[in-house]
């Protein structure tokens, strides 16, 4: 089997000096079905080399010929869109309809929002008397995915970057290398000059600290755990460059006795269980008013006993499985956590699924009678375990959904809208979803606290890569 490549320089190429590989595991069957090269320091030197020796050439272009460039991406992207799914569904277990309808779409969503947004962007203006303002690329970006929603967050960061000017190396999850290996043929297809778009395959332990410490880069855009978000803080911190992150989150979905109990609280487990509980975002966390938690307890039970485990090749709305052995580990470490702090598991548990015994399948869970000061409250599991927690009145729901390290996504379910509104505005999130209202492509993405900084999407999105420069005296 051959190892994917690295795209250096408008080249495909192996490793200069590493000849490690990695093996692409499909979480469904627990086999092979690609090798990846895994680069090391050499390759991020020239990488990260490649890109600033045409930043100067590219940051120059005109908006305009930077936005027929994605926009040929864009149609590059669209005839490979089957392929993209299918490529999604292989590397990570998602169900094939998922893979087709919403992951892969992600990529067409994101790139034409982007489109927009550079089209009515203001690149500079006049200010005051005798000044003028001006957006510029920021530099070198260094654009660091992760595997769960993988070619969402490739797009989100290479398309705003493209079309502000700026020059990158991408290095997307190693768990993941093929939908970044398509995205790669598309951008390459499309025309993007050699060296202003780079990827390299690796490890965070190998090339992260070199990547994101490299003296001529300006700016890492990360989406991952907090953890490593961390890590990547500390090591860009010397060269004072930008960083902007999406982390972790543990999103609390407040449940009001007046809300249309029925249908929230099946949209609330779907949303939970949605990608097999690999959301950032997801509701995971369900506070109930005491006096429906009863009625709550027991539809959140029927939701979650009709939730299908399936094979991911296969058409449908069921679940796939988790993506990898260690992170399969990790999330039965939590549920036990949840078991041993005294959490009632109602549906699920540890193990796997009967039927199941091949791939990294979880049981579909719901933990009730859970205190917010449990593990399994504070933690991200970030798997289909869903937890339920009474409250008693509307400043205890704020307090408790507040009372989190994180802060990217909230939820209210209530038909009083002046409600919702005035909790919504009590939440320490950056996304607050009324009765389970989509976030639509032009809105930010990003969170509080430690679910991140900085925002992505449209035009907050190309915001994220440009600096801001005024100059006095211009008239």
């Amino acid at each position: 089997m051959t190892n994917l490549a690295f795209y250096i320089n408008g080249q495909w190429c192996e490793p200069l000096t590493s000849r490690q590989s990695l093996p692409v595991i499909n979480p469904a069957t627990q086999t092979s079905c690609a090798q990846v090269w895994l680069a090391d320091t050499a390759d991020a030197e020239a990488a990260i080399n490649a890109a600033a020796e045409v930043f100067e050439d590219w940051s120059n272009t005109t908006l305009e010929q930077r936005i027929v460039m994605v926009e040929a991406f864009l149609k590059s992207y669209q005839r490979r869109y089957q392929v993209m799914a299918s490529a999604i569904t292989e590397e990570m277990g998602a169900p094939a309809t998922m893979s087709y309808d919403m992951q892969a779409e992600t990529g067409v969503g994101h790139t034409q929002a982007h489109l927009l947004a550079a089209k009515q962007a203001v690149l500079e203006h006049t200010m005051g008397e005798q000044g003028q303002l001006l957006k510029e690329p920021i530099g070198v970006c260094v654009l660091i995915t992760p595997w769960n929603w993988p070619i969402n967050q490739i797009v989100c960061k290479v398309v705003p970057a493209l079309l502000a000017g700026c020059t990158m190396v991408l290095k997307p999850s190693e768990l993941t290398p093929l939908s970044a290996q398509i995205f790669a043929e598309c951008v390459h297809e499309a025309g993007v000059p050699a060296g202003v778009f780079n990827m390299i395959h690796g490890t965070g332990q190998t090339i992260g600290d070199c990547l994101t410490s490299h003296p001529r880069v300006d700016m890492v855009s990360f989406t991952g755990s907090t953890r490593a978000g961390s890590q990547i803080a500390i090591s860009a911190a010397p060269t004072v460059k930008r960083v902007s992150q999406e982390l972790g989150g543990k999103s609390a979905n407040i449940i009001f006795a007046d809300a249309d109990l029925a249908s929230q609280v099946e949209l609330g487990v779907q949303a939970c269980m949605l990608n097999s509980g690999q959301s950032c975002d997801a509701p995971t966390r369900m506070l109930v008013e005491a006096s429906v938690y009863a009625q709550v307890v027991a539809l959140a039970k029927t939701a979650i006993d009709a939730t299908q485990l399936g094979d991911p090749q296969q058409s449908g709305d069921h679940l796939g499985p988790v993506i990898s052995e260690p992170h399969w580990h990790k999330v039965q470490a939590l549920i036990e956590a949840g078991i041993d702090e005294g959490a009632v598991l109602l549906v699920g548990g540890l193990g796997k699924p009967k039927g199941f015994e091949t791939g990294y399948y979880v049981q579909p869970t719901l933990f009730v009678d859970v205190n917010n000061n449990m593990t399994i409250a504070q933690e991200e599991v970030f798997g289909p375990v869903l937890v339920l927690i009474p409250f008693t009145d509307e400043a205890e729901a704020v307090r408790i959904a507040n009372d989190s390290p994180y802060g990217l996504a909230a939820y209210v379910s209530t038909q009083d809208i002046d409600k919702a509104r005035r909790v919504a505005r009590q939440l320490r999130a950056g996304t607050v979803h009324i009765n389970m209202a989509d976030l639509e492509y032009c809105m930010p993405f990003g969170g509080y606290k430690q679910s991140g900084n900085g925002r992505e999407y449209a035009a907050f999105g190309l915001h994220e890569f440009q600096e801001t420069k005024v100059i006095a005296g211009y008239y």
